[in-house]
């Protein structure tokens, strides 16, 4: 209950105005005070701890940063609590004149102690409070040294979009962290069209085997099959059993994306690839913030196991872990703002609050907490920090996130992991040799999913306590032949009804559905009504001959037409009479009338070019005549080339004779023999 009380005042100091005395350090004092609240037993905590006692070693003995002056480091932990003993641990630390604190590693904390930091002006800088909305401006003295889950479920949406699923399962810890996660992965996956159809929340520790076994059953009665786990380390590997061992739910057709707490655990327990947990995360997908290679990393990874034992040599061998890395690149990006800080001209000045004497005598002596007057100027110096570190570029953008977000795409096959692809934020997707590596391609490379298959999940499948289709079909009074209800059933038939069950039989899986009714069955109903129940979602199809307008397809969807509408005569077919004869059939009178003519009008113009030359064609009026008329008619059997002095006169003429004749001829001949004679007898069309 003191406790309790001690909070309560805590708060309360808040309102009272600061009056009280300040103490005020030389500007190069000989050592700082910082402090780090982690939680030493945690996968996170005891790989942080390492990297953070390596990183003031390493500053402590190089000369040239903070000219002289030492970090003292004090380290507390939070034994795995992620509220409360957090909070006395800040009171703890601020006690003895803390500049800065290194922590808190969980973003529950880090929302608590923001509170407390704003009020005494000390900067917070976490490593792995990954929640994007600690960088609100609710918390100016929150400082973010590792990746934001914005850009890591950026990256999880873009997977889902790659892929072209559009549903996701969300399992997820039901605190600041999860909870936020969740909700950036669900902004991003609505940007790409997606959505979380359904969310799972855990409570926060001590997650028994019923509560797993009774989430992942209705996990498993859902349609989606891709499922995102956005969980704490320490109970990551527990559903993921459950999920395999008990419930088989690491088969064909699953797709697990774990974020990178997987990672995370992977790289700090190596015995994990030879041991039996190895086939409960088979072709899972994670993600591992990126640190791009380069000789100070190496230098650090390859003192690590020396590190790790001077911490405890009665520990088993950890590996390092991203978290670690950052850790180590926290420390001294604080140095490097601590050295120009000093160089500003800063001073370490604290002013006591007089109305926290109230407190004293307590065994925390809150009385002697005092705010940090140079904290903004501090603040300051390490927002505008830009370094080069084991993780790469230390550098804040104007919205309080690091520079540059990329991350790894990691495939755990077989006892090992595959990367098989890159995200970053300018990049997206692709499977370059770095994040921002200008050769590269989109995409990524292929994936062994859970089943130990190359073939890419469809994503869903038909939910066991899912509702069937509602397929809506108009009762008609007319054309019944398209679609009508069976007598005495609850069955449909009909030319539509045929279609829409031939066109599901097509389909590689199963459709439930059922047919509804629309309409009283005494009218015909309204084609317009019938497709506004699709909009207002009392169906989810209809089945019918409904005729596509630009109207109705502002409505709803349709399908390719498979009925072409018209009007269509239907008529008996008359049958003509073939004889030897038929090829006189195209020479009707008017032709033959015309042939003639022709001719005549030959033998005239030959008459007139040969008359002045040809004795032939000289004489009286009646030898003339007839002349023509012969000379007309006996082109038809032989050639006059002898009789003709201007023969090639009239060649033009013959060759338009033939010509016309020829095309008249043979297309009624070719119409002749394919024509087919329809006996119709319609009066008027109305």
């Amino acid at each position: 209950m003191s406790k309790v009380w001690l909070l309560v005042l805590v708060i309360l100091y808040s309102g009272f105005p600061s009056i009280g005395t300040t103490t005020t350090d030389s500007t190069s004092p000989s050592a700082v005070n910082i402090g780090a609240i982690l939680s030493f037993n945690s996968t996170i905590g005891k790989v942080a701890k390492v990297a953070i006692h390596a990183a003031v070693d390493d500053i402590n003995s190089n000369a040239t940063i903070l000219n002289g002056t030492k970090l003292n480091i004090t380290l507390l932990d939070t034994k795995l609590s992620t509220g409360f003993l957090g909070i006395i641990d800040s009171f703890l630390l601020m006690e003895k004149d803390t500049v800065a604190i290194i922590g808190p590693q969980y973003s529950v904390m880090a929302h608590v102690i923001s509170h407390i930091a704003n009020e005494m002006q000390v900067p917070l800088l976490s490593f792995a409070a990954t929640d994007p909305t600690l960088t609100s401006l609710q918390f100016p003295y929150f400082v973010r040294t590792t990746q934001s889950d914005l850009y890591q479920m950026a990256a999880v949406a873009e997977i889902v979009d790659h892929f072209q699923w559009r549903d996701v399962i969300a399992i997820f810890v039901d605190d600041d962290h999860g909870r936020n996660g969740i909700a950036a992965l669900g902004d991003k996956l609505a940007e790409k069209r997606c959505k979380i159809s359904y969310k799972v929340p855990f409570k926060p520790d001590n997650i028994s085997h019923e509560e797993i076994n009774s989430a992942l059953v209705k996990v498993a009665l859902m349609e989606s099959r891709v499922i995102v786990l956005h969980i704490y380390p320490s109970s990551g590997l527990e559903v993921l059993h459950h999920a395999a061992q008990s419930l088989g739910m690491m088969g064909s057709g699953y797709v697990w994306i774990a974020t990178d707490w997987l990672s995370t655990v992977l790289d700090s327990e190596p015995s994990l690839f030879s041991s039996s947990a190895m086939n409960d995360i088979q072709g899972v997908i994670t993600l591992r913030m990126h640190a791009p290679d380069s000789d100070m990393k190496k230098q650090f990874v390859s003192r690590w196991k020396k590190l790790s034992q001077k911490e405890d040599s009665n520990q088993d061998p950890f590996g390092v872990n991203i978290f670690g890395l950052y850790a180590y690149d926290t420390v001294w990006l604080l140095a490097s703002a601590l050295d120009s800080f000093f160089k500003s001209g800063g001073t370490l000045s604290f002013s006591n609050d007089s109305s926290l004497n109230m407190l004293r005598g307590d065994s925390l002596n809150l009385d002697t907490i005092g705010v940090f007057v140079n904290g903004s100027m501090l603040l300051q110096k390490i927002l505008e920090v830009n370094r080069t570190g084991l993780t790469g570029q230390m550098m804040f953008s104007p919205d309080g996130n690091l520079v540059h977000p990329s991350y790894e795409i990691i495939n755990v096959i077989g006892t090992g992991i595959r990367r098989i692809g890159y995200w970053s934020e300018t990049s997206g997707l692709h499977t370059g040799e770095g994040p921002n590596h200008s050769n590269f391609s989109e995409g990524l490379f292929g994936v062994i999913w859970p089943g130990q298959t190359t073939q890419t999940p469809r994503g869903w499948v038909f939910a066991s306590n899912g509702r069937h289709l509602r397929i809506g079909v108009p009762l008609r009074i007319s054309y019944r032949e398209f679609v009508s209800k069976i007598e005495g059933t609850e069955m449909f038939g009909g030319y539509c009804i045929d279609v829409f069950t031939a066109a599901l039989n097509l389909l590689p899986y199963p459709v439930p559905f059922k047919f509804i009714p629309f309409g009283d069955g005494k009218t015909n109903p309204l084609n317009l009504d019938l497709l506004h129940m699709i909009t207002t979602g009392a169906f989810d199809a209809v089945v019918g001959d409904i005729t596509i307008t630009t109207n109705r397809t502002k409505i709803a969807d349709f399908t390719q037409p498979y009925i072409e509408s018209g009007l269509v005569v239907v008529a008996p077919i008359k049958k003509l009479k073939s004889s030897a004869w038929a090829f006189l059939t195209p020479f009707t009178p008017m032709m033959w009338f015309v042939t003639g003519m022709f001719f005549l009008v030959v033998g005239a113009v030959v008459w007139i070019l040969e008359r002045r030359i040809n004795d032939d064609f000289r004489g009286p009026p009646r030898r003339q005549f007839v002349t023509i008329v012969w000379f007309s008619f006996s082109t038809l059997f032989f050639a006059h080339s002898k009789l003709l002095e201007l023969f090639f006169n009239v060649v033009i003429l013959d060759a338009f004779l033939v010509y016309r004749t020829e095309t008249q001829f043979l297309p009624d001949c070719k119409d002749q023999s394919t024509k087919k004679v329809y006996a119709i007898n319609i009066q008027h069309v109305f």
